[in-house]
């Protein structure tokens, strides 16, 4: 778990760790969440990108009602 500073300017910097992991770029655009207490970030990709990121997924679990946004 990484800890980042909120600026003056309510900016902050995603850790390099994170950064790698996701494959993030300096200039990428990404969505900001409000989900309960949190902040969460979703990065935007290309349509083309995502092609296939959901085979295999399993969906035999039931989702709670709180889990829609």
């Amino acid at each position: 778990m990484e800890t980042v500073t909120i600026s003056t300017k309510f900016q902050v910097v995603i850790p390099k760790s994170i950064r790698e992991k996701l494959g993030l770029m300096p200039g990428q655009k990404v969505q900001a969440f409000a989900y309960g207490d949190r902040i969460e970030f979703l990065p935007l990709r290309p349509a083309r990108e995502l092609r296939g990121v959901l085979r295999g997924l399993d969906t035999t679990f039931t989702r709670d009602r709180e889990d829609r946004v």
